[in-house]
Formats: structure tokens, C-alpha cells, sequence
């Protein structure tokens, strides 16, 4: 009997640790919002602004929201650049529910918001007041000062406990000036590059055309990364004047996509990104991996880490990224399939592979269109000699290779994403379960 109440023990705490480790799962904003209609605009706001990938990004939330009415009042002629700053004030990055507000107790409490994180927030307006004004009552405001109170608690929307609070306000925390200078109208994209630090991108855009292209695009959508100025004098860059103007033009099409995608949408992205380069001639895509707030960008060739945002106004997002990406397309050629016969007593005169013909550059200049340069062939296979040297990679960059998986060990978090339970393991636990119980039968 001993023997059987010990088994039992041994089952239900195996179970136990199986559901903790299985059960542990994220959130959805939308599939939240999506059960209460009068919070349907509010909702629709997240998504075309991207929000919802950001606040499903992130484990300890709480949204403030406000009904369809009270926000066709104070919002609906705004940009959507204008109404994502005022929502993203309306996220708070900590978990309040009824009971935690009530243990306020006649005190103020300054809470962070999404807003602040941004690094486009001035002063305090990133950050939001929650005072207890007695009588049951709570008020919301922003923590700016001269900043007004006037935002009450009306209820307790849904809390997934410690993870994700939706609490409902009757009013809208605007901070002075939000409306009135929130958003950036008429953006010069090629000005913008030059005051974040990418000058040579810039001018290489505006020289070759591309400018151009990325104007028209961002009027429904764009993404750009641009790489700083530093990036195109690091060692073991490829020597961009090799290219012709097509090849170059290619190449800077590859850093930029039709869409609009923000920060927190690019960590939750799991697709590659159809970049504005991408044709039936090649896929010129992007990939994205994440470790923690880090994120890369990995080109099948190299890859380049985002270092800032130079701009979210939506529909346009810049980003500033510490390498130039180099599309597979472009810089990694297959050897010819057969070799050119050379004299075995006779020096190799084609070039080996540490002295191919793409020379690196330590500051590109702009292609001259009407003298365009081919890309250089991939080196010959040198003829065997008895000792031969070990050849060095023939590779654009002096970068490691991206791994084969990018998904692994880089600590991606997806918006719903639980952690996942190894096969091995649930398979191994289910076993020694039916192997227990099997025992006590018998």
C-alpha cells in the first residue's frame, strides 16, 4: 500500500512539472479585445499601428483602454503617427489589476509606459501618474507636469494574472503637445539618414536613383535599414565600385521592404522579408533573429544588428544597423564546373581565392552609371601542386556565416508562443507513466 501511495506521489508531481514547464503561455491583445465590441476601434488602432506586436511581445503588461465613443471624439482626426504615440501612452510596462490598485492607498504611484521606451518621449511625457483620490475612485494622468488627473478607473476588463492586465478608463491620457507635435509630416527620408549617422547611405540612395523608389513606396508602407557610415569602412566590406549600377542598385533595393514594420513587429517576425529587391530573378530576403531586446538581420551572407530607430511614423520606419547587408544573389557565386587547364609546371597565373578581383574598400564611392563594372568571376581552381596551401574562403565579408537555424539559441519570444515542451521528454514521461500504472495494476 506504501509502495502504491509513493507511485501515485511520483505521478502526480511528474504531471505537475510537465504542466508547468507546457503551460506557461503568452498573450494576444486582439484575440482579447476581440470578445468586447465597444472596444473594437481601440483594437483596430493596435493593429494598424503595429502596437499589438509590441504589447504581445512583452510578459508584464497592462493596457489602459477607452471605449469606440470616447475615442471618435478625441482621436479620430489624427494621423495614425499621432494616434500610435497616444496609445503606446496608454501601455503601461507593469501589471496593475483592481486589487493592486486598490493597495495604492491614498498615495501616487509613476508607472512607465511603451511610449517612454521609444526614446522620442520629452521630459516625463513616457510616464504615467496613477493616484488614489479616495472614495474608491482612481485617476490616471500624464506624469508631465501641469499635467491633469482627469482620467478615471471605470473597471477590470480581463487579467491573465502577473502576465496581462486590460483595465477601461473614461477618458484619454494626452500630455501637452502630443497632438499638436506628435508626428513628423512630409519626412525627407535622404536629411533623415544624414542627422542618424548613415551619410554614405544616403548619398549612394539619392546618386543611384533609389531615392526615388523608397519615396513612392512610403506613402503605403516602408522599412528601411540603413547602414551607419562606419559600416561602409569596416574591414572585409567587398569593394562596392565592382558592382555595376544595376547590381549596386539591387543592393541598396535589398535594404529596404514595402511595409511598414516597427521595433516590436520585427522581434515578433517569423517570415523572412520580401525586401523591395525581391524579383522572379532571386529572393533578396531578409531573416530576422532575436536575443532579447537585440535584434539581426541576417542575409545568407552576413549579418547586421539593429543599432536605433531613426524613425517610426507610420507608415514609414527607419532603422540605423551596424553592418551593410550583402543578398546572396549578389555576392556568393558558384565555382565553374570545370577548372581551366594550367601546365602542371607553370605558376598559376589566375588569382587565388584570398586575391580575388573584389578588392576590399574602405569607403565605397558612387557607381558611375555609364561605365558600368561586371562582377568579377568566381577565382579557378588552381592546379594541384604537391604541398598546396590551404586556400583561404572565398567569402565578401571576413563576418562568421549565419548559423543553419537561425531560430536557434537566439531567445526569441513570439506574441502567444508558450515554451515549448521537447519531444523527447513529454515521450519519455509518458512512458515511464504507463509503465507506473501498468505496475499498479498488475
Amino acid at each position: 500500500m506504501c509502495a502504491t501511495m509513493d507511485t501515485l506521489r511520483i505521478i502526480i508531481v511528474t504531471l505537475a512539472l510537465m504542466a508547468a514547464v507546457s503551460t506557461v503561455a503568452g498573450h494576444n491583445i486582439t484575440d482579447i479585445l476581440s470578445e468586447y465590441p465597444e472596444y473594437s476601434v481601440f483594437n483596430s488602432y493596435l493593429s494598424q499601428t503595429k502596437l499589438a506586436d509590441e504589447i504581445n511581445s512583452r510578459q508584464t503588461i497592462t493596457v489602459l483602454v477607452f471605449n469606440n465613443s470616447v475615442l471618435a471624439k478625441f482621436l479620430s482626426n489624427d494621423t495614425l503617427s499621432v494616434v500610435k504615440i497616444v496609445l503606446s501612452i496608454h501601455v503601461l510596462l507593469d501589471y496593475f489589476d483592481m486589487q493592486k490598485l486598490k493597495t495604492i492607498g491614498g498615495g501616487t504611484v509613476i508607472t512607465t509606459t511603451l511610449y517612454q521606451t521609444t526614446g522620442n518621449a520629452i521630459g516625463s511625457t513616457g510616464f504615467v501618474n496613477i493616484t488614489d483620490l479616495n472614495g474608491g475612485k482612481v485617476g490616471f494622468g500624464s506624469a508631465a507636469p501641469g499635467s491633469k488627473l482627469d482620467s478615471l478607473f471605470i473597471k477590470s476588463v480581463k487579467q491573465i494574472p502577473y502576465n496581462i492586465s486590460v483595465v477601461e478608463i473614461d477618458l484619454p491620457i494626452i500630455p501637452l503637445g502630443i497632438l499638436t507635435g506628435g508626428a513628423p509630416s512630409g519626412v525627407n527620408i535622404s536629411s533623415l539618414l544624414e542627422t542618424a549617422g548613415c551619410k554614405t547611405f544616403a548619398k549612394l540612395i539619392t546618386d543611384t536613383g533609389v531615392l526615388k523608389i523608397y519615396e513612392t513606396v512610403s506613402t503605403k508602407g516602408l522599412t528601411v535599414f540603413a547602414p551607419s557610415d562606419a559600416a561602409f569602412k569596416a574591414g572585409g566590406l567587398p569593394n562596392l565600385n565592382k558592382l555595376t549600377n544595376a547590381e549596386l542598385v539591387s543592393m541598396l533595393l535589398f535594404h529596404a521592404c514595402s511595409n511598414y514594420i516597427p521595433r516590436g513587429s520585427l522581434k515578433t517576425e517569423k517570415n523572412p522579408i520580401h525586401t523591395l529587391a525581391t524579383t522572379t530573378a532571386g529572393k533578396f530576403e531578409l531573416t530576422v533573429q532575436t536575443n532579447g531586446d537585440s535584434v539581426t538581420l541576417v542575409s545568407g551572407v552576413d549579418s547586421s544588428r539593429v543599432e536605433s530607430t531613426a524613425l517610426d511614423s507610420v507608415p514609414l520606419s527607419i532603422f540605423k544597423i551596424q553592418n551593410v547587408l550583402l543578398p546572396t544573389e549578389l555576392f556568393t557565386k558558384s565555382p565553374p564546373s570545370v577548372p581551366a587547364p594550367a601546365p602542371e609546371t607553370s605558376t598559376p597565373s589566375a588569382p587565388t581565392p584570398a586575391s580575388a578581383p573584389r578588392t576590399i574598400a574602405s569607403s565605397p564611392a558612387p557607381v558611375n552609371a555609364t561605365s558600368p563594372v561586371r562582377s568579377p568571376p568566381s577565382p579557378s581552381t588552381p592546379p594541384t601542386a604537391p604541398t598546396p596551401p590551404t586556400p583561404s574562403i572565398s567569402s565578401p565579408i571576413d563576418a562568421p556565416a549565419p548559423a543553419e537555424n537561425p531560430a536557434a539559441d537566439t531567445g526569441k519570444s513570439n506574441a502567444g508562443d508558450g515554451i515549448k515542451v521537447p519531444g523527447l521528454f513529454v515521450a519519455l514521461v509518458t512512458a515511464s507513466i504507463s509503465g507506473i500504472i501498468s505496475s499498479i495494476a498488475a
